[in-house]
């Protein structure tokens, strides 16, 4: 078969494959089961390959890529144009077929193992901080019917552990202490397992130069330096600093018509996780800024007009454009010398 570009609908069990010669004439359209898909593409001379990036998508990226395939990932949001009538895998992987040949599909670059398990390593971390929080709360709301309330914070949720622990602590109800201990145990189980996580994360941090360049931006931790540093490989791709925030969705979004130029909220396009983490980062700036002897200019005139939340966002905004910068200069953060 003369196949120079194919489409791959992949899923977990049954994929379709679309393939078509340089003249846009379609040569194969058929259905693979999972165990088929390698062989089928190994005896296949080297094309350009296009996947939706979805689920599982690297793990086929780098398979095909090992066969010399071109493999290109495609957001879904450039797929859906090109998908005609009803969706099936047939249509779905035609579609992809369609908009790999497009000139203009930007293309999402295929992360390697190591990455992709950092990135898991920050999914299960939040994975469990989300249980810890839930575990946390129920905790606190059970022990408040009781009159046993505690401050906010890791502290509080500890002090209220510790009661729960205390067989002498007459407020709490004997028929409850068990079931409280219950909750107790799971929380202090996860505390160590989120631990453990982060001991892993602190390893690949001291291991990688460019998750120590962010770290060396003031407000920006362990946590944030290693997931941009493991998700953003090649910061180059993006033309500028304004393209790095607009891709993180930080910058506003625009319906603008007939010469009018009309700017609404932030796009919230692009990775939501790295977009929180900055906002986080933006929001312990903001309190530190309000501590010191001397705030800073620019934050005090932002935040004399502005909400705190909207100043958090541009400051957000502000962190990720220096980030950018940071990782394709390849150097630390350096403060800015006194006029």
């Amino acid at each position: 078969m003369n196949i120079t570009i194919i489409g791959l609908d992949i899923a977990k069990s049954v994929f379709h494959v679309h393939g078509v010669d340089g003249e846009g004439s379609v040569q194969v359209s058929r259905a693979l089961k999972r165990a088929k898909v390698e062989p089928f593409f190994a005896a296949l001379a080297p094309c350009i390959v296009g996947i939706e990036a979805c689920g599982t998508s690297y793990h086929w990226a780098r398979v095909l890529r090992s066969h010399g395939h071109d493999v290109r990932l495609i957001a879904p949001a450039h797929v859906k144009a090109y998908v005609r009538r009803n969706k099936t895998d047939a249509a779905d992987a035609a579609a992809i077929c369609e908009a790999t040949s497009r000139p203009t599909t930007r293309f999402v670059p295929i992360r390697e193992e190591e990455e992709q398990a950092v990135i898991a390593l920050h999914r299960m971390r939040e994975m469990l901080v989300k249980q810890r929080t839930m575990l946390i709360n129920g905790l606190r709301s059970q022990l408040a019917e009781f009159g046993v309330v505690a401050p906010r914070g890791h502290e509080g949720a500890g002090a209220l552990c510790a009661l729960v622990g205390d067989d002498e602590e007459q407020r709490i109800p004997p028929i409850m202490r068990p079931a409280l201990k219950i909750l107790a145990e799971q929380i202090a189980a996860l505390e160590g397992q989120v631990a453990t996580i982060e001991k892993q994360l602190k390893t690949w941090h001291g291991q990688d130069a460019t998750s120590r360049r962010i770290a060396s931006i003031p407000g920006l931790g362990l946590i944030t330096a290693t997931a941009i540093a493991a998700k953003v490989r090649n910061p180059q791709r993006f033309a500028s600093a304004r393209g790095f925030a607009a891709w993180l969705g930080l910058t506003p979004s625009q319906h603008s018509t007939g010469g009018k130029i009309r700017l609404g909220p932030i796009t919230k396009a692009g990775d939501r996780y790295i977009r929180r983490l900055l906002v986080s980062c933006a929001q312990s700036l903001l309190t530190a800024n309000k501590r010191r002897r001397v705030p800073d200019p620019w934050l005090a005139k932002l935040l004399a007009g502005k909400a705190r939340m909207v100043a958090a966002v541009a400051l957000a905004n502000k962190l990720a454009r220096i980030v950018w910068a940071v990782m394709t200069r390849q150097t630390t953060y350096r403060t800015a010398e006194p006029a």
